[in-house]
């Protein structure tokens, strides 16, 4: 039963951290148990399957957009979204910053620590998301600068407030040869159509908790250090799925995202 399920969740997790229940690939009617058992946020990955569902569910559900989304499917997601946990590459934010410019709206959004041995695994490096910080969140370069620096910010950063990241990799790439460069010469010093909650990270598929928790840890140092610096709105860490949430609740994990021990295997 999905409500059984969610209350032994519920007993078991530390107050404050929150539930999302993943919810892609299952059918409305099974959103529905859920609704009906007190659930109100909801994580889909898939632009349409989010569109298609938002009318058919209560207007007091908080819908969050966690799977890796193209700039072209916003307008399937922003209008529903209360949060786009999975915000992986420069251009993404730009684009959402843009689209909210557009349609007079602040995005609340997570930036994704690339987290874990895979190679297919999206999001930024820990310089890649200080260096966002420093022009997207309103921190000062000078927060995150390091002996070396000489005072141009957070390693990675270009003078004159703009970012630039290392070996090229302004949109999820890692081209190892290509030398640091502006991600964007129009780059406002603010963005003021997105606002940084925090961070979302997916730890290495394994069995090796040691691993896992190696993982949890890289993120919550990076959390932490963020936080450290007293960026309003900066209080989300979204790591912990079915199997290792435990852990990342061990790590600081204010929000877990939880499919299959809600509603079982999924759907296709």
């Amino acid at each position: 039963m999905i409500a059984d399920a969610l209350n032994q969740l519920r007993a078991a997790l530390p107050f404050g951290v929150q539930l999302v229940a993943v919810s892609k690939f299952h059918p409305v009617e099974r959103l529905m148990e859920a609704y009906d058992a007190g659930q109100r946020i909801f994580g889909e990955n898939r632009p349409q399957e989010l569109a298609a569902k938002v009318p058919q569910m209560p207007s007091d559900v908080q819908w969050h957009f966690i799977g890796h989304l193209q700039t072209n499917k916003l307008k399937m997601v922003l209008p529903y979204a209360s949060l786009v946990q999975s915000v992986d590459s420069f251009h993404l934010l730009e684009a959402i910053n843009n689209w909210g410019a557009a349609n007079n709206k602040v995005i609340d959004i997570l930036l994704e620590l690339h987290l874990g041995a895979e190679e297919t695994k999206q999001g930024f490096t820990e310089e890649e998301i200080l260096s966002i910080i420093a022009i997207g969140g309103g921190v000062p370069s000078e927060t995150f600068a390091t002996p070396g620096d000489k005072g141009e910010g957070p390693a990675g950063s270009c003078a004159g407030g703009k970012a630039c990241f290392p070996d090229g990799a302004n949109d999820g790439g890692r081209d190892e040869g290509a030398k640091p460069r502006r991600v964007s010469e129009g780059t406002p010093s603010e963005m003021a159509n997105v606002r940084i909650r925090g961070l979302m990270g997916m730890a290495t598929h394994t069995e090796n908790e040691a691993l896992i928790e190696k993982d949890f840890e890289r993120i919550e140092t990076l959390y932490n250090k963020i936080k450290s610096t007293g960026l309003p709105g900066f209080d989300i860490l979204s790591i912990g799925m079915s199997g290792d949430w435990p852990l990342a609740v061990k790590h600081g994990a204010t929000m877990v995202r939880i499919g299959t021990d809600i509603f079982g295997p999924r759907e296709y």
